[in-house]
C-alpha cells in the first residue's frame, strides 16, 4: 500500500534543508503556473532506480538486483472535477489529458503524454477509479542518466491517482505493473519490469520475474558506505536518440532463441538447452542471439550470488560478481556501443578509465539498457575524489554522481513535514 511519509523518512539528514527548498520551490511554480494554490493540495515523489545485478534479464523473467535511489521526481497536486489531466513538468510543456479518451495514440509516442495516459488507462482497465488532477512536477533524475527518469514518472502518476482516487490501496508491485504497461503499449518501449519495480517498492531489492503477476520480492537491508565504497553513476554524455531498436534487439534475440523450443521466454529454459543445441541455433539465429542467451543464463545465477554477499556481508565477493556481470555484458550482452554507430563508444571508454583509477579495486559495469549513457562503478573511499576527478577530466564536471539509497519507494509526502524539517 502506498505510504504517506515525512520529509525526513525519505532523504539524508544532511539534506533536509535542500530539499525542503526544492519542494518549496516546487510549490511555487504550481501557483506561479496554474495561478495559485488551495490549502487541500498533495505532495508525492518517486525515486530514480539504480540496477546492481540482472542486466537485461527481467523481459525474460529473470532475477534483478536493484535499488531506489536518493534522485527523484515530485510533484504538488490538486484534484479536479473535470476528466482532465494538467500535468506541467518543469522545463517542458504542459501535458493535456482527457481521461475519457484512453485510446493508444501513434502521435504520442516516446511523449510523457503517453506515459500519463497509459497510466489513467492501465488503472481503467484494472477496475481502479480514475479522475482529474493538476500537477506540476521538477526532478534531479537526469533523462538518459540510466536512473530510469520514465519509470519514475510512471509510478508518480500512479502514486498520485492511488492516493486521490482509490484510497492508496494499489500495492507499489500493481502500481509498477501498470506503469510497465504504460511505458510498453503506450509509450512503446519494451522494458521489463524491474525499473517500475524498484521505483515503486522502493529499498534495495532481489526481485525474481518468473511469474511476472506474482513477482518473488526480497529486501536486502545493508548500507554501501559501511563497506567503505561509495556507489558512483557516471554520464558518458551518450546520446540516447534513434536507440530503441538496439534495446528492442535484446529481448527480441532471446524470445527467438526460446521460441525455438516451443517456449515464450529464456527462463522457461536452462543453459544446457542452448549448449546441446549450438550448431542449430548458431545457424537459425546467429552468434550474437547465442551469446545474448548464454549471458541471462549466467546473469541469473550472479543475482543469487550478489544477494548472499550481501546478505553475508561479504563485500569481495559482491565486487567479484559485479566484475563478471560488466564483462559478460560487453562481451555476450553486447550493449556497452551500438554496432550502427561503432564510432561513438563512450560507455567502453568510461570503463577503462574506471579501470584504469580503480586499479583492481572496486568493481564497474555498464548500467541499465546500456548502447549509451551511463556506467555503475563501487569505488573505494579512499579513491572517490581522484576517481571523480578523473571521470569528469574525460566526461565533464558533473558527470560523476555519487548516490544513497533509498528506502522508500513512491509514495505521498506529508506535506505538515516540511515546516518540520526545515526547522531542525
Amino acid at each position: 500500500m502506498a505510504k504517506c511519509v515525512s520529509i525526513a523518512e525519505l532523504y539524508q539528514s544532511d539534506e533536509l534543508k535542500l530539499q525542503c527548498d526544492r519542494y518549496n520551490k516546487a510549490i511555487d511554480g504550481y501557483k506561479k503556473y496554474f495561478g495559485g494554490l488551495g490549502e487541500g493540495f498533495r505532495l508525492f515523489s518517486a525515486p530514480g532506480r539504480t540496477e546492481v545485478g540482472g542486466n537485461h534479464t527481467d523481459h525474460n523473467h529473470g532475477k534483478v538486483l536493484a535499488a531506489s535511489v536518493n534522485l527523484d521526481v515530485i510533484a504538488v497536486v490538486e484534484t479536479l472535477d473535470i476528466p482532465k489531466i494538467l500535468l506541467k513538468s518543469e522545463g517542458f510543456d504542459e501535458s493535456v489529458i482527457d481521461i475519457n479518451d484512453l485510446e493508444v495514440k501513434d502521435s504520442e509516442k516516446n511523449t510523457a503524454d503517453a506515459l500519463i495516459r497509459g497510466v489513467v488507462a492501465g488503472f481503467k482497465n484494472n477496475g481502479y477509479n480514475i479522475g482529474g488532477f493538476k500537477a506540476y512536477t521538477t526532478t534531479n533524475v537526469l533523462k538518459g542518466s540510466g536512473l530510469s527518469s520514465s519509470a519514475a514518472f510512471e509510478v508518480l502518476v500512479g502514486n498520485i491517482l492511488n492516493s486521490l482516487y482509490n484510497n492508496a490501496s494499489v500495492s507499489a508491485i500493481k502500481l509498477a505493473q501498470i506503469a510497465q504497461y504504460a511505458e510498453n503499449k503506450y509509450f512503446g518501449k519494451p522494458s521489463g519490469l524491474m525499473d517500475q519495480m524498484a521505483s515503486s517498492v522502493g529499498g534495495f531489492v532481489a526481485i525474481d520475474f518468473r511469474d511476472t503477476e506474482s513477482p518473488i520480492i526480497e529486501k536486502i537491508e545493508l548500507d554501501f558506505s559501511s563497506f567503505g565504497h561509495a556507489l558512483c553513476i557516471i554520464d558518458t554524455k551518450g546520446d540516447h536518440a534513434d536507440l530503441t531498436p538496439d534495446y528492442a534487439a535484446i529481448p527480441e534475440e532471446m524470445k527467438a532463441v526460446a521460441k525455438h523450443f516451443s517456449v515464450e521466454y529464456l527462463r522457461q529454459l536452462c543453459r544446457s538447452d542452448i549448449m546441446l543445441n549450438m550448431g542449430i541455433l548458431r545457424d537459425e539465429f546467429g552468434d550474437r542471439a547465442v551469446l545474448r542467451s548464454l549471458h541471462f543464463f549466467d546473469e541469473n545465477d550472479r543475482v543469487d550470488k550478489l544477494a548472499y554477499a550481501l546478505k553475508n556481508k561479504d563485500f569481495p565477493a559482491f565486487l567479484d560478481s559485479i566484475r563478471e556481470s560488466g564483462n559478460s555484458s560487453y562481451k555476450y550482452l553486447q550493449n556497452v556501443f551500438s554496432v550502427n554507430d561503432y564510432k561513438n563508444q563512450g560507455l567502453g571508454i568510461g570503463l577503462n578509465v574506471a579501470e584504469s583509477v580503480l586499479n583492481r579495486k572496486g568493481a564497474s559495469r555498464v548500467h541499465g539498457g546500456g548502447f549509451a549513457g551511463t556506467i555503475q562503478a563501487f569505488v573505494p573511499t579512499d579513491l572517490l575524489k581522484e576517481f571523480k576527478m578523473e571521470m569528469e577530466k574525460v566526461f565533464g564536471g558533473g558527470a560523476c554522481h555519487v548516490l544513497g539509497i533509498r528506502k522508500t519507494g513512491g509514495c505521498e509526502v506529508d506535506k505538515e513535514s516540511l515546516d518540520f524539517s526545515t526547522n531542525r
